[in-house]
């Protein structure tokens, strides 16, 4: 089955992927975590992202486009990832979840990936 580890990341999480006296400890971290996923052929798709202060959302609101720069949830977290890994069960997926860099300093949410639709008229 598969889960989306969606990895949730505090803004000092961030600060730290470009800082010269973090960044060698951040991306070794996540660097070993993808290391054992790869290793293990659990990996389906994965990507890490920019930082939050480099989002758009948009919205359609009575028809009209609205676009909005930046961030603007009131959190502590911020999305900072994802990945997309079968294994065979939610607990096997909740033991990948927790050696997730982030879930020491922030979150990892998962959930079950819907599985493919029959195709209209089949």
């Amino acid at each position: 089955m598969q889960y989306m580890l969606i990895l949730n990341e505090t803004a000092e999480d961030f600060a730290r992927r470009t800082d010269p006296a973090t960044t060698g400890e951040y991306w070794g971290g996540w660097n070993a975590f993808i290391g054992a996923m790869a290793q293990a052929g659990i990996i389906v798709k994965g990507d890490g992202l920019q930082g939050p202060h480099t989002a758009t959302t948009i919205r359609i609101r009575d028809g009209k486009r609205m676009v909005q720069d930046g961030p603007f949830a009131d959190t502590k977290e911020q999305l900072g990832g994802y990945f997309v890994i079968d294994v065979p069960d939610l607990d096997t997926a909740l033991d990948w979840a927790t050696r997730a860099p982030s879930a020491l300093s922030a979150s990892v949410e998962l959930r079950p990936v819907l599985p493919p639709m029959p195709a209209p008229g089949t």
